[in-house]
Formats: C-alpha cells, structure tokens, sequence
C-alpha cells in the first residue's frame, strides 16, 4: 500500500482499481461473468467523497427516552422500582428503546425484575413504541400506537387501551397499526381493540391478547402465544412453524380465512393445559387493559370456550413428539 501512496485503510475506499480479479475470473464458476461496470470507476473530482464523512443527526437529543432515563435512575442502578406518568405524542418514537438499551448495558437480557420500571402514557404513540423493551419495563399506554408496536419485545410487558372519551366498541376499531410485536422474543402484550395487517409476524417467543386482527396475522412465526378474541383477515398463519394460536371462531369462518398448508385447527380440550393457558392470558388482558370483552368472555367460559379454535403447527408437533420420544427413551 505505501508503494501505491496509500496512507490509512481508508484510503482504500472506492478504489476499485486497485482490485485483481484474475483469480476470480480464471475460476470456473465465475467463467463468463463481467463485473466491469460493478468495479468501474467513475471519473469524479478529488473532492467528490467516496465513502461516509459526515454524521446524520437522528434528533435523538429530542428523544423522549431521554427522559425517560433520567426519571429511571433509581431502577437503573440501584433496582429500585419506579413509576412515571407522561404524555406521549407520535412523533414520539422508539419510546422505550433507548431506555431498554441501558437496562442491557448493565444487566443484559435478563434486564430487571418484573415491574421495576412502570410508565404510564397517554396519548397517540409514534412508530415502534415498546421495540425491543427489555425484560422488567412495564409501558401502559391509554391511546393508540401506529406500526411495529413491540417489534422485536425482549422480555418487557406492553398494555394498550382506548381513552375513555372513545365511544365506540373497541373490539371493532384499530388501537395499533400494522406489523405489531415483529421478531418479538419474550415478554407479554395486551391490546383493547384491533390491529392491522401481520401482527406478530416472525413472533419467536412472545405471548399476546388482541381482540382482532388484519390480514396475514402470526405469519412466520416460530414461537410465543397469540390469543385473538375477534375476527382475523385472511392468510393467518402463513408460514407458521412454530408457537400456538388461539382464535375466538366468532362467525364460524375462520378455518376459511386460515392458511392451513402449515398448521392443523384443533379445538381447545377443556381442562387441559392450553385451556388454562388461554383462560390465564384472557384474565391478564382484563386486568391490564380494562377489556369488557375479556370479562364477557370470562363470565361465560363455558360457552366461548367451545368456539376457540387452536392453531397448532404441524412441524411444531413434530418436533414436540419427537422431543418427548427421546425424553421416554432417555428415563
């Protein structure tokens, strides 16, 4: 490099003229490509940049996790439990990241103890509310979010609710927008109302309550629980390897609105473990969102339990029986 005038590794960047393709070319499984007009040069003054040099500003000094932080300090380094109530505006976004990254930075994924840090919201949540909440923050949002609510939730709990100066049936209008709880891993969620499209998309590990959902729900996704108390679009479970679903069939049709090419429909077997899995994650929906519709559900299990549809995986039971194979094996 020094022969070449080359400094620092830097210097390298854009330098496409310095690359010897000879060997590439010569090898077979490259005969006959051109990567000429990828490598090309193109004929600039020294002073056009080739390479990043200069800093984007994110406004991230604006960021509401900021002070959020601030407030959380006790928590922060002494675990110590905190409660903070605050507005929230949607150009609010990524609320909670920022602060989940400092859980991290101290504590890694097992974050804090449940319900150390308790934040109350009220008001219209921006994009990514509560992405990637770290284990031990509690985000109780009165209000509505827009897209990727939860998305990649690492072990925190998120509950969202409508103002009590909305009047209509929350089980029939949108609360949270599309793409909710994405690539989620741990933690809980709890929506009074309706989502849009793809909600719990690449779900690996999470456990959610919503009382509706748009097209392509649980798409993707490889594990966690999802309970819909209402009517799903179509294509549910697309994809679907792993985790279990569990739809309140409210008109009858949901097995036509479910991609089965990867999942059987099973009904819930009463007292068994996934009745009492169901009927404990509908209580917490109530308890944490206020949802008439869970205590309707409640009131009468007997009744709506029977119109629960599972959706159960076929890999996933696959998987599980071979699982349980070697453990008999193995005693």
């Amino acid at each position: 490099m020094a022969q070449l005038g080359v400094r620092r590794l830097s210097e390298l960047i854009g330098r496409t003229d310095l690359l010897d393709m000879k060997k590439g070319v010569e090898h077979w499984k490259a005969k006959g490509l051109d990567f000429s007009r990828i490598f090309a040069m193109p004929d600039v003054p020294a002073e056009v940049a080739r390479f990043h040099c200069e800093t984007q500003d994110h406004g991230l000094e604006k960021a509401l996790d900021n002070r959020l932080i601030e407030l959380a300090q006790p928590a922060l380094e002494r675990r110590e439990k905190v409660l903070i109530e605050t507005p929230i505006r949607n150009i609010n976004r990524t609320v909670g990241t920022m602060l989940s990254h400092e859980i991290a930075k101290r504590y890694g994924h097992d974050g804090l103890p449940e319900d150390t840090i308790h934040i109350r919201f009220a008001g219209s949540a921006g994009q990514s509310f509560g992405a990637f909440l770290a284990r031990g923050v509690v985000l109780d949002l009165v209000g509505d979010t827009n897209d990727y609510c939860g998305k990649g939730l690492s072990g925190g709990r998120i509950s969202v609710q409508p103002s009590p100066k909305f009047r209509g049936e929350p089980s029939e209008n949108i609360i949270t927008g599309n793409v909710v709880l994405y690539g989620a891993i741990a933690g809980e969620a709890y929506f009074r109302g309706v989502a849009g499209e793809r909600f719990a998309v690449r779900n690996s590990g999470a456990r959610a309550v919503v009382e509706g959902v748009g097209d392509h729900a649980c798409e993707y996704m490889t594990g966690g629980t999802v309970v819909v108390l209402g009517t799903t679009g179509r294509n549910f479970a697309a994809g679907m390897s792993g985790g279990f679903a569990y739809v309140l069939d409210v008109d009858g049709e949901f097995a036509r609105r479910c991609n089965t090419s990867m999942v059987d429909l099973e009904a819930l077997v009463p007292e068994s473990e996934d009745e009492a899995s169901v009927k404990r994650l509908i209580e917490n929906h109530a308890r944490y969102t206020n949802s008439k519709r869970a205590l309707q559900i409640l009131e009468k299990w007997s009744e709506y339990r029977a119109r629960f549809v599972k959706v159960f995986p076929k890999e996933y039971r696959r998987a599980l029986a071979e699982m349980a194979g070697q453990k008999r094996a193995a005693a």
